[in-house]
């Protein structure tokens, strides 16, 4: 073992916006007592230097990663990241060789979410533990092929105070109000169709603004509040915040009143966290919805399972406010055209994701026992495939000698690329739809974003190997 005192010399990484504290988290699922990790570790001097080099508003949970090292006696860790971390992979491993008895190796491999978990890969390399950064933890420790398993979700501190008054200067408190400044009326239900992107920040002092303080009458404006799971401990304390009223603010530009805000939750998903593939359907339809987060894959499945709901994303990176749109009817239109191209077919090319989690043996299962089973007028012969990343020009190569293509990987890979293949190509979701095994979504108007979550028909036939009727 290395001597701690003085461990070797590192690269600081390029420093990232945001605030400048670790993230306080009430998760006990993220960060643990602090009587759990030994004081050894947590006064480590030599350890905390060490940490310091990597960004202090994004918690990589280093004293946790070492108790967990030390209390299972790993010798051979594997640490799986995202591209967007991939550059704090050295520094990470570093600093657990310097500090443990433990190598390490770096799972390179592209990382879309947290069902890309590689359990497999870290096992086969000799590995006795996978810690896995950025994502929930979407697959069990329970289930992990033999192999221990750390979630670390490295989560991230943002200024909360900008998100708070960003929210308060922009967004009504009454509905009415919310309602009109929208600038449409607008019927629950009523989908949402254009792309419209609005960017909206904070005044400059000295703009020209009527007070709101004697405007927040009526009832309050709801909104639902979402994000990834780097930001789910201050989406929770951005609904304490807007649900309380705004006392002694030095600005009159901010609505003052309480918000209707609520944290809504897709089992087993943390509250308020989604997933491109899954979000929570609100039954009772909030005047809008907020994502905290940068890009837009996230917010569209939210988006996708609410169509009438208007939504808002806060970059906590840009500090930014915008109103995001999403044409609701070109892709229906889109996935329509791939459903009705896909009846009639013969041959259907099953592809079983082989990246990370991403395929399962009982999606293959219960695909292929419906097309021996389902109501279509045309027998319908399965092909299993196993294929790490799908790409139009991979599939081009099969060319006649299958019709229809159906990946299990993520129904997303169909929703967001499909019209870029020759041939259909059809979630899971849609190939039930195709079969008969149950309807579209032009006669119920929903098109499900529930593909990890709890009790859904899709979660149900990875482990059982067969649909269930909704």
């Amino acid at each position: 073992m290395a001597d701690a005192s003085a461990p070797r010399k590192r690269i600081r990484p390029r420093k990232f916006v945001g605030s400048t504290k670790a993230p306080l988290s009430s998760s006990s699922s993220s960060t643990p007592p602090l009587n759990s990790i030994p004081q050894s570790l947590l006064q480590n001097e030599a350890l905390n230097a060490a940490i310091s080099a990597l960004p202090s508003n994004y918690s990589f949970e280093i004293h946790k990663t070492l108790a967990h090292i030390q209390r299972h006696g790993s010798t051979m860790v594997a640490l799986q990241l995202p591209e967007g971390l991939q550059m704090y992979a050295c520094a990470i491993a570093d600093i657990i060789e310097s500090f443990s008895d433990a190598l390490t190796v770096v799972l390179a491999d592209v990382t879309y979410g947290a069902c890309c978990v590689d359990d497999y890969t870290a096992k086969a390399l000799g590995c006795d533990l996978l810690v896995h950064y950025g994502h929930s933890c979407l697959v069990p420790v329970d289930i992990t092929t033999g192999i221990r398993t750390l979630y670390v979700f490295v989560e991230i501190a943002i200024d909360e105070k900008h998100l708070v008054e960003t929210v308060r200067l922009n967004l009504p408190d009454t509905k009415e109000r919310f309602l009109e400044s929208l600038g449409e009326e607008r019927a629950i239900g009523e989908a949402i169709t254009s792309g419209l992107k609005q960017h909206l920040a904070i005044a400059h002092d000295g703009e020209d603004k009527e007070s709101k303080e004697e405007s927040s009458v009526g009832p309050p404006t709801s909104l639902a509040l979402v994000s990834t799971i780097q930001f789910v401990s201050a989406l929770s304390r951005l609904k304490e915040t807007l649900s309380s009223p705004l006392l002694n603010s030095s600005s009159p530009n901010l609505w003052p009143g309480p918000y209707a805000a609520t944290v809504p939750r897709s089992h087993p998903l943390s509250p308020g966290e989604i997933l491109g593939c899954t979000a929570p359907r609100l039954p009772d339809a909030p005047d809008a919805f907020i994502y905290l987060g940068d890009g837009r894959f996230h917010l569209e499945a939210a988006m996708i399972a609410n169509p009438g709901v208007p939504a808002f994303r806060y970059d906590p990176y840009s500090k930014k406010l915008t109103r995001e749109g999403y044409d609701h009817v070109r892709m229906r239109d889109t996935r329509l055209k791939a459903v009705k191209n896909a009846e009639g077919k013969g041959t259907w090319g099953v592809i079983s994701g082989t990246l990370g989690r991403q395929g399962n043996p009982g999606h293959l299962k219960a695909i292929s026992s419906l097309t021996l089973s389902g109501n279509q007028t045309s027998s319908v012969t399965p092909i299993p495939i196993l294929l790490s990343e799908l790409s139009p020009a991979k599939l081009a190569l099969f060319k006649d000698s299958i019709d229809v293509f159906v990946q299990t990987s993520c129904p997303r890979l169909s929703i967001d690329w499909g019209a870029a293949f020759e041939k259909p190509l059809l979630s899971v979701y849609e190939s039930g739809v195709v079969l008969g095994k149950w309807g579209g979504w032009w006669e119920d108007g929903e098109y499900p974003m529930d593909f990890y979550a709890r009790g859904s028909r899709w979660v149900e036939a990875r482990k059982n190997g067969e649909f269930i009727t909704a």
